[in-house]
């Protein structure tokens, strides 16, 4: 695991709001829904994640700036200058062969707590969590044979995630579900709350960061973000479209194609219609919170032909001379 801080790409002074503002960017930017076609997306993902629980969490972040933790959050079992025991990872399978056995006989010391407690005692001695040569322990501040029991650390919930769930306009109208990576790198479909709307936020329990010594893992946050449509904008539960129109439809009258999510209808248009005239589709929007759904709004917009036409010219010279009409308001004057 690399150094969390290059990871994020902050410096060691960063505060809180420049790391949660990297993190978003960068779990963005690497999210496997984002990076179908790139098979190393998933790992830099991952990565980001792991950097973003030790340097986001503020206890985390001040153990590892003292050379406590790891990048990967493990201990480094340094304390009050003594470190590097040697042989630490032979000491459980051992036993008492290094001459770490209590005075209290057969059964005592790695036996009798196991490797985990003998640990805690070591550094609760040399590390200031208990008090060196008290009751039930030897010279040396490890549990003597009265029985003292080594104090476990005690279990801590995992950290929430927060996660962005890109929907498309589409699948909230066909399918209702969201696609999300979660920090275990398991791949869910989400079902939408009924109505959903961009910022809302679903809450997935206990699918978060995991938690430490046997504690709860935390919570998924899921915030909604829209897709940008090619043709629709959003506006509440209401979608908003731009359509072409020729000279001679918006003249005479035309019955004009128009795309909605649910599928391509024949829009009239009447004639005479102006630039900017609006024509409603009701009911061909998103879903609402009370089990409707909003309205389409279509926009006119008269599209001249994308040349020069002579014939258009003198129609319009004699249309200017025989039939003038007024289009602006005398607040133009």
């Amino acid at each position: 695991m690399r150094d969390p801080y290059s990871v994020l790409g902050v410096a060691k002074s960063a505060n809180e709001g420049d790391i949660k503002k990297a993190f978003r960017k960068l779990a963005k930017k690497y999210h496997p829904d984002q990076n179908k076609d790139d098979p190393g997306a998933q790992q830099r993902f991952a990565e980001v994640n792991q950097a973003y629980e030790i340097i986001g969490d503020k206890d985390k972040r001040s153990q590892f700036d003292r050379g406590e933790i790891d990048a990967e959050g493990k201990p480094k079992f340094q304390s009050r200058g003594f470190e590097g025991f040697s042989g630490f990872e032979d000491f459980g399978a051992a036993g008492g062969s290094r001459g770490f056995r209590s005075s209290g006989g057969a059964g005592a010391g790695a036996g009798a707590g196991g490797f985990d407690d003998i640990l805690n005692d070591i550094l609760g001695g040399f590390g200031g969590r208990g008090k060196r040569g008290g009751p039930g322990q030897g010279a040396s501040g490890f549990a003597g044979a009265g029985g003292a029991h080594a104090r476990r650390p005690s279990a801590v919930k995992g950290k929430n995630a927060d996660l962005i769930a890109a929907v498309s306009l589409e699948d909230i109208i066909n399918s209702g579900k969201a696609q999300v990576t979660l920090p275990s790198g398991k791949t869910v479909n989400v079902t939408l709350p009924k109505g959903v709307v961009e910022g809302e936020k679903i809450r997935l329990k206990g699918q978060g960061h995991p938690g430490e010594q046997g504690g709860a893992a935390g919570d998924a946050m899921i915030e909604v973000r829209f897709r940008t449509h090619k043709l629709f904008e959003v506006k509440g539960s209401d979608l908003h479209l731009d359509l072409p129109v020729a000279l001679y439809e918006a003249i005479l009258g035309a019955k004009i194609r128009t795309p909605t999510l649910s599928g391509a209808v024949n829009l009239t248009i009447p004639a005479n219609s102006s630039s900017g005239k609006t024509m409603r589709l009701k009911g061909k929007g998103l879903p609402t919170k009370n089990g409707g759904h909003g309205d389409l709004l279509v926009k006119l917009q008269i599209m001249l032909p994308p040349h020069g036409d002579d014939e258009l010219d003198t129609l319009m010279k004699a249309w200017k001379e025989i039939t003038p009409y007024r289009v602006r308001g005398p607040e133009f004057d």
